[in-house]
């Protein structure tokens, strides 16, 4: 059975719906949860699912050798960023070539970069009065959501729609393909 490794800053509710998901699968689990975010409700959402979270800081990413320990022994075959706000380090994408990906709430490469996250993504789509956008799932480089595209959805953006509508349309994205995708990463 494949083992995922999630990383996610805030809720949670993509890793709650990944775990689930795998939950009766042959294809693989999630065997762990990590956060640089102490009071994230992902480790409330992973501990209700008897999954092993852990929360760290900047110096145990970036400085030291910690999280990528903590990697080397969990062995995961697919690390999955959900919600996760940092630049992920060169260092573990090193270890781990090709086994890094995550999900940005835009259709790439629209909508990119630093800062491009959550509710700041979907202010500018109906700023700028989008027809349409969707979710991107690509690998992780070295430079913010410009690793090679995996897959993307698509859904309208209605001219009446708030940031809030569009974060709604989003989600419902997320919690249907996002595992999918996963599980057809693992079984490849």
């Amino acid at each position: 059975m494949k083992r995922v490794v999630i990383f996610a800053s805030g809720s949670g509710t993509n890793a709650e719906n990944l775990i689930k998901f795998f939950q009766n699968r042959e294809t693989g689990s999630v065997i762990q949860v990590l956060t640089n975010n102490p009071h994230a409700k992902v480790l409330e959402r992973a501990k209700n699912l008897n999954i092993s979270a852990l929360s760290f800081n900047r110096i145990a990413l970036y400085k030291t050798d910690d999280v990528l320990n903590i990697l080397k022994s969990s062995n995961p075959d697919l690390i999955v960023l959900a919600g996760f706000l940092w630049k992920f380090p060169e260092s573990i994408l090193h270890v781990f070539p090709n086994k890094v990906i995550n999900i940005h709430p835009a259709l790439l490469p629209k909508y990119g970069g630093k800062g491009m996250y959550g509710h700041f993504v979907h202010e500018a789509v109906v700023a700028n009065k989008e027809k349409e956008t969707g979710i991107t799932i690509h690998y992780v480089n070295e430079n913010y959501d410009e690793g090679a595209i995996i897959f993307q959805a698509k859904c309208d953006v209605d001219s009446t729609d708030s940031a809030e509508d569009v974060a709604a349309k989003i989600h419902q994205l997320e919690m249907k393909h996002f595992p999918e995708v996963v599980e057809s990463l693992l079984v490849k």
